[in-house]
């Protein structure tokens, strides 16, 4: 079975082979369903939602919550991909995890931003985390719309073009994140938005590159649905699936929270 490489090694030919050998093989009977890897999906949207929320809430009176829960969504993270790479049949119990985890982190984050916008006497309109979660809906609209009219196709050429750029894009970041140690990167800081100017301008720029890189792997992410489908995966491929989807999401909306910070700083209202 030849099932694209996603943005998430847990989604892998070998992961695929040993989740359909511990199914005992049986490929053709109850088998995963679009409308089933949607469910899930949407399962672990709600989740991390509402965990989001929970945490947003809770960082006044849990000061430290934003910094525990950054380092622990990183380690989390990769325990639940190792694990699931290894183990795919964990995913029931995985993608549900990551989606709360990713929330926890993703919410705490956004009071934080929006914490340093209001010390600087600057409203973001309706609140950061709506205009992150409009502009991730968006994206992913628009890709589903891309992928199901035919209009882009996620096939091997594309995804290793996109494998690449993402590796070195990683690559730089990391690159810049040793660098920052030494000398500052103006443009790479957040705070450089409220300053304007060319490093507010580049900062943006970057911004709003590296979210159209984690867009286009939700193309990816639809065509591997595709393929494990019409390939006749079983029914427990259905939440590794939706695990994908949610790894590259949440990555789409950590951009999108960044970019309605960066817009906010720099055209917001000042009190």
């Amino acid at each position: 079975m030849s099932v694209l490489t996603s943005s998430n090694p847990v989604l892998s030919d070998s992961a695929l082979g040993r989740l359909i050998d511990e199914s005992g093989g049986a490929v053709r009977t109850n088998t995963a369903t679009i409308p089933g890897v949607m469910q899930k999906t949407g399962i672990c949207t709600i989740l991390a939602v509402a965990a989001g929320a929970g945490a947003y809430a809770l960082v006044p009176s849990l000061p430290w919550l934003p910094l525990a829960a950054g380092i622990g969504s990183l380690i989390l993270s990769l325990v639940i991909g190792f694990a699931l790479y290894f183990k795919p049949a964990l995913a029931p119990i995985g993608a549900p995890l990551y989606s709360i985890v990713q929330g926890v982190f993703l919410g705490s984050l956004s009071f934080v931003l929006e914490g340093i916008l209001a010390s600087r006497g600057i409203t973001a309109t309706g609140g950061l985390a709506l205009q992150a979660f409009i502009i991730t809906g968006s994206v992913m609209v628009a890709m589903l719309m891309l992928h199901t009219f035919g209009i882009v196709r996620a096939g091997p050429r594309f995804t290793t073009v996109l494998a690449v750029v993402t590796g070195g894009l990683a690559v730089a970041m990391l690159a810049s994140f040793v660098v920052s140690f030494f000398m500052p990167i103006p443009f790479m800081s957040l705070d450089a938005a409220f300053d304007g100017g060319k490093n507010a301008w580049i900062g943006l720029a970057i911004n709003v590159g590296i979210l159209f890189i984690a867009s286009l792997w939700l193309l990816v992410d639809f065509a591997q649905i595709d393929e494990a489908v019409a390939a006749g995966a079983p029914k427990s491929m259905e939440w590794l699936l939706a695990f994908g989807l949610i790894v590259t999401l949440a990555w789409v909306y950590f951009e999108a929270l960044k970019l309605a910070f960066r817009l906010a700083a720099m055209f917001g209202e000042r009190k």
